[in-house]
């Protein structure tokens, strides 16, 4: 019969397990066979088998101390002569004394765990993945638990559930809100982001999603996954970008919103160009009536006589917009700040910011739908600042309302607001100009008591706005090597030093969750997404297929110039403009025809004028 006992000195916190036949799993969850305190439970944390070929005295593993060598020995085993698997646990609830050295351990059944691995059932939470280390509980799933989260392994495509469901009981937020997810280049952050938003969309949770990548989109189906998600999918998502589909309607702004807007177009904002902004605006203004008096302000402080004369013509003289002018002018308004607002605003107008309305996303929100925002981050960031504030205001002034007794007016849903690069949107550091920080501040602090969340994703947790990160109360960690960023996580969350210490080796797609909702600290593989992003191209194979040099239409026009001398090339250039809709040089003429010498498809023959091409024998045989 297999033996697992408890070796060595032990503590409530920790205990160290051995087995002659049995290696131990990263975070499985055993048993401890202790009648006085109930049956305790632990979660494997570090692991190591001692070959009994292998010199002990070499060993220098901090898990290994002489008091476990003298637990081991006690306990029968043979230690030099014999395979010893040996780990550490670390308990799970608090102990009231220290475990027994020398108890059985044993591997649970589900029902004996179930409490620390099922939250709530699949269908009131969001499935993520599997526990890693759970393996051997497979077997004891009721059917509700199967094969509700099958995994991906690159090269072997979609695999069968193996092991106990990750369920995530989001309802918890309202107590523990705001979500967080960090992880490197290639960790299998974003298939993570995009994991947890296919969960909202099964739950119907109004959700506003900033895609500064164009590729949260879930129309297709991942391959090789059962089911037509992404028709699903598809159906309950709103896909707007910024200045087509939604844009925000000038009239509405005040001075300090459009003073936000411009910070966002172009940064160095400065207290010059503010006063000038303020100098300038007036309530209600239209974007018309703004950048004319903009303009006509620079005139006037550039050239005066002259901006005085054009000005009477369209007023008249001594009206009353050439005194408001005047008076605006001996405000000591520079004219290079007036340039550098100008120029910002002349950026948002170029992007079609102010032709639409934010009308879109309210009705998309309203309807419960995963609402997707596009545009570069840049404009992203510029939106955000004015539309999450919007957005929060109108659920806020809803929820205020109710409190009161009042008559709340239009109703307006509970939402998330998710995007990745969150770094971009609140930095740290006031340093960097980020207008929309403060807003996401405010989400972070007070969003929990009008139903407002976030999803944060981001490569540099580091470098997100310390306020915000100490109010995520889940994070998802995927592989991380940066140090700074592991020591960010190490302080804001209650990962261990041995799981920090796995953070850079962790394989794409396994995330530790630590989150308050759970309880601890959890190791999960994320299960596959059931959809995927529009463009999963490899760029090097697009680079063969799409920008080829020998290219078909032009050995078309090519074949019909042969043989062709290169001082002849200048002949037919505006033949090969017109066959390709676009200009064409000498030099690229002759690269052509190099091109399609060295691939055996011309025969070049040297002359005293150049070299002249002809289609080579060989080729039009195997054509």
């Amino acid at each position: 019969m297999m033996r697992v006992q408890v070796v060595g000195v032990t503590t409530q916190q920790y205990i160290y397990v051995a087995s002659r036949e049995r290696k131990f799993r990263i975070n499985e969850v055993l048993v401890v066979d202790d009648a006085e305190l109930r049956q305790p439970r632990g979660e494997v944390v570090e692991t190591k088998s001692f070959n009994r070929f292998l010199p002990l005295t070499l060993e220098r593993s901090p898990l290994i101390d002489s008091r476990v060598w003298e637990g081991l020995e006690q306990i029968g085993f043979n230690v030099g002569d014999e395979t010893i698997h040996l780990a550490k646990v670390r308990m799970l609830g608090n102990l009231p004394s220290p475990v027994a050295v020398g108890a059985a351990v044993r591997v649970p059944s589900f029902e004996e765990v179930r409490d620390l691995l099922i939250p709530c059932p699949p269908d009131r939470g969001l499935v993520l993945g599997v526990f890693l280390g759970t393996e051997e509980l497979q077997q004891g799933l009721p059917p509700a638990l199967r094969e509700i989260a099958p995994l991906f392994v690159k090269g072997a495509g979609v695999l069968p559930q193996s092991g106990t469901p990750f369920i995530f009981d989001y309802q918890a937020m309202q107590e523990y809100p705001h979500l967080g997810i960090f992880g490197g280049s290639g960790s299998g952050k974003s298939f993570g982001l995009r994991v947890i938003l296919e969960e909202l969309l099964e739950k119907r949770v109004p959700t506003l999603v900033f895609d500064p990548h164009y590729e949260m989109s879930f129309a297709t189906t991942f391959e090789g996954m059962a089911g037509d998600y992404g028709a699903r999918y598809g159906g309950r998502t709103a896909i707007l970008n910024i200045g087509r589909d939604i844009g925000i309607n000038f009239e509405e702004l005040s001075s300090n919103e459009l003073a936000n807007l411009l910070m966002a177009a172009g940064g160095n904002f400065t207290e010059g160009m503010d006063n000038a902004l303020k100098t300038v605006y007036r309530n209600k203004d239209s974007l018309v009536s703004f950048t004319g008096r903009l303009e006509d302000l620079i005139a006037w402080l550039e050239k005066e006589d002259e901006a005085r004369e054009q000005i009477r013509k369209k007023h008249g003289p001594n009206s009353r917009y050439e005194k408001m002018i005047a008076a605006m002018a001996r405000t000591a308004v520079f004219p290079s700040s007036l340039r550098g607002v100008q120029w910002r605003l002349l950026r948002l107008e170029r992007e079609g910011i102010f032709r639409k309305e934010i009308a879109p996303i309210i009705d998309s929100l309203k309807r419960r739908r995963l609402t997707v925002i596009r545009g570069p981050i840049w404009l992203l960031k510029v939106l955000s600042s004015y539309l999450i504030s919007k957005l929060y205001h109108l659920r806020r002034s809803y929820t205020d309302a109710l409190q009161r007794g009042e008559a709340p007016g239009e109703k307006f849903p509970p939402f998330v607001i998710a995007t990745d690069e969150a770094h971009n949107f609140a930095p740290k550091g006031f340093e960097i100009i980020a207008p929309a920080r403060g807003v996401f501040r405010e989400v972070a602090q007070e969003g929990r008591k009008y139903g407002v969340f976030l999803i944060l994703a981001t490569q540099r947790p580091a470098s997100l706005d310390e306020t915000i990160n100490a109010q995520l109360n889940t994070k998802i960690i995927f592989r991380t090597v940066r140090e700074s960023d592991i020591r960010v996580i190490k302080e804001e969350t209650d990962i261990t030093s041995e799981e920090a210490e796995r953070l850079p080796y962790l394989s794409s797609g396994t995330a530790f969750i630590s989150s308050a909702v759970v309880g601890r600290t959890v190791a999960v593989r994320i299960r596959c997404a059931r959809t995927s992003a529009p463009h999963t191209v490899n760029p090097f194979t697009e680079l063969e297929e799409g920008f080829g040099m020998l290219q078909p239409e032009v050995w078309r026009l090519l074949a019909g110039c042969l043989p062709l001398d290169a001082a002849q090339i200048t002949l037919y250039l505006a033949d090969f403009e017109r066959g390709l809709n676009r200009p064409v040089t000498f030099d690229e003429v002759r690269e052509w025809l190099e091109e399609f010498a060295a691939a055996g498809r011309l025969k070049k023959t040297a002359g005293p004028f150049g070299p002249s091409y002809a289609i080579s024998s060989a080729f039009r045989e195997e054509d």
